[in-house]
Order: C-alpha cells, then structure tokens, then sequence
C-alpha cells in the first residue's frame, strides 16, 4: 500500500508489537500502573456510580466473561470492562498523562483485564496491550487537543482499547483495523461531561469509551467490518472532530522511541501517578494549603487567600460559578476553591 492510512499504521504497529520489544522499565511501569489502578478501583467500590454499574453489569453472564471487581460473578467483557472502569476512575486517582490533550492513561487498564481475563491471555500478553494501549492514547494527546471543539477526551480511548484488545484477540492486521474502525465511528464524547456542574457521568465517561473499544473489538473478531478511512475520510474523525493526526502517523514504528533507549510503546514513561484524589491541575496547590495549615495557628484570622496557578489550572478547576460553589463530590474534585480551602 502506496500511502497506509492511520487506521493500517496502527493495526500494523499493534500487531507487530512484542512483548521482547519492550524496555525493562516499561514493563515496570506497567505493573506499577496495575497496581496503582486496582487501588483506586477498591477505594472506590461502594460509591454509587460503581454500585450501580455492577448492579446493572449483575444481570448478564457469560460463557468467555470476566470478573467484575470484588464479586465472584463474570460479565462479558465489554460490560465488565465498564463497570471496572467506573472504579479505576471514580476518585480521579489514577495516572495521569499532560500535553495538547490530558488523558489518564490507566483507565485502559479496564479493558486490558477484562479482554484478558476472557482469552486466557499471559501476563506478557496484557503488558504488551496495556503498553500498546498507553502508546497510542498518549501519542494522540500528542497530536490534536480536541477539548477546545467540544469534545472530551475519553474520545481517544475507544482507539487505545480497541487496539489493545484486537492484540490480546491475536486479531490479524485486517480485523484490528476494523476494530479501529468501529470503535471510531462511535466514539466521540462530549466535553460536557467536565463542564458546569458535573455528574457521575465525569468519573464514568473513559469505562464507557473501554466499553465501546471492547465491543468493536469482539465485533471485528467475528468479522464485522467498520467505515474507512475512519480517520482522513470526508466524513471520518479528522474532519468532523475539527483535528489534524497528521503529524501522529509517523511515530507509529517500531524504531520510533518516545524516551532514547527505551524501545518502542514507552509512552508510559511520560506519564504522572497522583499523590491526592483530585483534579490533576490541584496537586501542587493542595499540597501548599497543607503546608500553609501547618504553619497557621489560628485559622479564623485568615480571611481571604489568592492561588495563582497556570491557565490550565483556572480554566479546568476555577473559571466556572459552579467550581466556586460545588454541590456534588464529581464537582468538588474538579474545584480549586473547595480543594484548599
């Protein structure tokens, strides 16, 4: 094929992507990611988003499920990956990636459990998808910011998980470019999800897009083909999002390294664990409150207090009424105000 589209690349770099390809530290990281990520699912299992995703994931078995988290029961994958998604990503606590688009990477890890548990595949095997995953997911951050159009970012992730299942599958490189394929024409969000007064519908929106990206996948295995060009068609991604990738396409080889010396999909080397369970922006000023509290006797003197931070500090956590005066937990983690005060 004279020019691949994006769609090809990226069923061809998944595809081709080893689990000896990857550098000591990725895999490190990888696991360090899981870790961290089945945390933040536990700590938030009884919040009632996650409560009631399970009671709805609860009525639908399957023959190659796959275990929802903290119970013995085995959903089918798409589904268990949601409902494991909405506790990986509830509090906010898990990794984080920062560039043209913010992403938290690890919410793939929903996905990646889920389809892997349901294949029987290896460890290695879930380690290579998960890099694959955070690969592709961080390199599209990269390339577009699409929250400025409207759009949310969860957006991305049906492309990362899709991906990363179609090489747990061990889908050949046709199948995973229709897995790209269908998870694209149904994968934009809304930003809406992250703007005014937020909902459950913000700590849930990345376990629907992992829902979405297993679906295609298992479509495609079957043999179900999707739209193409998914993304440089007239009516594909890049047109209808408002977004070039143009400048992703060339990354997506096997002698592309993001970090020198670390081999391909290291990606995940870029990206940030949280220290507190909030909006990424938050850390550094929670921490300085802290610190000041520490250092104030009496806390009644204080009266007013100023919080300069970067543009996208104010513009994420502190330029909205509804940020000033949150009424739900979902709008209170994304409050610069409620988070130091």
């Amino acid at each position: 094929m004279t020019n691949p589209t994006l769609a090809h690349q990226l069923a061809h770099f998944a595809g081709s992507l080893n689990f000896e390809d990857l550098s000591r530290n990725v895999v490190h990281e990888v696991k360090r990611r899981l870790v961290d990520s089945l945390g933040c699912a536990l700590g938030a299992w009884n919040e009632e988003p996650c409560t009631i995703a399970r009671k709805v994931v609860s009525d639908f078995s399957a023959k190659h499920g796959a275990t929802v988290i903290g119970t013995s029961h085995k959903a089918p994958p798409d589904w268990a990956a949601f409902a494991n998604g909405c506790c990986i990503r509830y509090f906010d606590y898990n990794d984080t990636y920062l560039s043209k688009e913010p992403a938290h990477p690890s919410d793939n890890f929903s996905a990646v459990l889920a389809v892997g548990e349901s294949v029987g595949a290896t460890g290695k095997e879930m380690i290579t998808a998960t890099a694959i995953a955070y690969e592709v997911q961080c390199r599209f951050c990269d390339a577009a910011s699409i929250r400025a159009r409207g759009w949310d970012h969860p957006t991305y992730g049906a492309f990362s998980t899709a991906l990363a299942c179609a090489k747990l599958m061990k889908l050949d490189p046709e199948r995973t470019r229709h897995a790209i394929n269908i998870a694209g024409v149904h994968c934009a969000a809304f930003r809406q999800a992250r703007v005014g007064e937020l909902s459950h519908w913000k700590g849930v929106a990345f376990a629907n897009a992992a829902r979405l990206g297993v679906y295609a996948a298992l479509l495609a295995r079957e043999g179900m083909t999707g739209p193409a060009p998914i993304f440089e068609g007239a009516m594909g991604f890049e047109k209808e999002l408002g977004v070039s990738l143009g400048n992703v396409r060339e990354v997506f080889d096997k002698t592309k390294e993001a970090i020198p010396g670390e081999g391909p999909a290291s990606m995940i080397l870029k990206t940030s664990i949280k220290y507190w369970p909030a909006e990424y922006h938050s850390q550094s000023a929670i921490e300085a409150a802290l610190f000041l509290r520490n250092q104030i006797e009496d806390l009644s003197q204080v009266k007013t207090m100023v919080i300069e931070s970067h543009d996208a500090s104010v513009d994420i956590i502190g330029s909205e009424p509804e940020k000033w005066h949150p009424q739900q937990r979902e709008t209170a983690d994304h409050s610069l105000p409620a988070m130091t005060s």
